[in-house]
């Protein structure tokens, strides 16, 4: 089959790509460059581009169906939110041409707004972090005496519309009420609302799916040791574990609910206070520690093929445990962190470990069933390009 994989700088991307590929599909890899860490992987047959959809969503979508109808695309997989969302306003236009299994606009924007998904949660008994929401820096100072510090402060949705283009909105901490208001008058009115957040300290467990119209087809779950930067951030060394029954229970309920279509990852920590499960967020996309889950024997891109083409059936959740991925430069990247950066700036708990051990913990160069996830000697291209861009930035 012919297959469109967009966001080809992701590392999702690659794993789409190197999972795909293997079949034996014709891949096609579009970003908006031709040249990417995907389209730069052996399995890929075309490389395409496209305008920026964060500039210019109109432009971006009319190349995007240019390119499915020019070259026959059978199934278009747009990776991340930024191709995500375009193409959902436009699902009918796609879907003359191609399938897209993705799950509708609706969807999407209520999974991706944490008020949304928060009130959702409470509805259905879903434990969540307590928080408040503010339309602006007066409300913040309204609410002050009902805040207990440490919050997280995090903005409702992912990315805003600022002007002509999109700002990506981030997760910030605020150890005092001072420091807190300099922080919210900071903010540029778009990125409102924001959720003013209790701090949950705790392991954290993702949980991740493969939906068909409202119905799960499987799950896989793994455990985060390493994040960058320290305090909360993406995964740099994981590990595949058993899923958590509750939280893979909280997780179908909230998908079900959704009416849930393709995959999606749902995060979830355990606070340390009460050992409780509390919701902290849905991705409905592809996740960027996505090759373990492929390691690990549960392959997604296969499966959301599969959906795609109609050929329905539930997959066992049984996988290989134990299993980690390390993607080695954004460990690089969290030592320098730690090595250059203070505790206090790195935002991280007081009961986080000592400085000298984080390091030893993030040099540890080899463990058992550890696999690198960009790095494969089989399709080293992908790395090469990796590393070269990591000396250039």
């Amino acid at each position: 089959m012919k297959i469109l994989v967009t966001d080809g700088n992701s590392r999702a991307a690659l794993a789409v790509v190197r999972s795909l590929g293997s079949l034996g599909h014709e891949l096609f890899v579009a970003s908006t460059r031709s040249q990417s860490i995907a389209s730069c992987s052996r399995y890929c047959s075309y490389k395409l581009s496209y305008p920026d959809p964060t500039i210019d969503r109109a432009a971006f979508i009319k190349s995007l169906l240019n390119s499915v109808i020019e070259h026959d695309i059978d199934i278009l997989l747009p990776i991340t939110d930024v191709s995500i969302f375009p193409v959902a306003e436009h699902l009918e236009s796609f879907n003359a041409y191609c399938c897209v299994p993705i799950s509708s606009l609706k969807s999407l924007l209520r999974a991706a707004n944490k008020q949304d998904i928060f009130e959702l949660a409470d509805e259905l008994g879903v434990p969540v972090p307590s928080s408040i929401t503010i339309n602006n820096a007066e409300q913040c100072l309204s609410a002050l005496k009902n805040l207990q510090f440490p919050v997280v402060i995090k903005p409702t949705r992912s990315r805003v519309k600022d002007g002509t283009g999109w700002l990506n909105t981030g997760v910030d901490y605020a150890d005092s009420a001072d420091e807190l208001m300099v922080k919210i008058r900071s903010l540029s009115q778009v990125v409102f609302p924001v959720s003013l957040q209790e701090r949950i300290v705790g392991a954290g467990i993702g949980l991740f799916y493969c939906f068909n119209q409202g119905q799960p087809i499987s799950v896989f779950s793994h455990r985060r040791l390493h994040e960058k930067p320290p305090s909360g951030g993406v995964s740099v060394l994981r590990e595949s574990v058993t899923p958590d029954p509750q939280a893979e229970a909280f997780g179908i309920l909230l998908l079900r609910e959704l009416e849930w279509h393709g995959v999606a990852m749902v995060e979830f920590k355990v606070d340390r206070r009460d050992n409780k499960l509390k919701l902290m967020e849905i991705n409905g996309r592809f996740w960027g520690s996505l090759q373990l889950a492929i390691d690990s024997g549960v392959d997604f891109p296969k499966q959301l093929i599969d959906v795609a083409n109609g050929q329905i059936d539930f997959t066992s959740s049984d996988y290989k445990l134990g299993v980690r991925s390390r993607w080695f430069w954004g460990e690089v990247d969290l030592l320098l962190l730690y090595l250059l950066k203070s505790k206090k700036t790195l935002k991280l708990p007081p009961d986080h470990d000592p400085r000298y051990i984080s390091i030893l913990k993030t040099i540890n160069p080899y463990v058992p069933r550890q696999k690198m996830e960009v790095l494969r000697l089989s399709d080293i291209k992908p790395w090469l390009y990796e590393t070269l861009n990591w000396f250039k930035n």
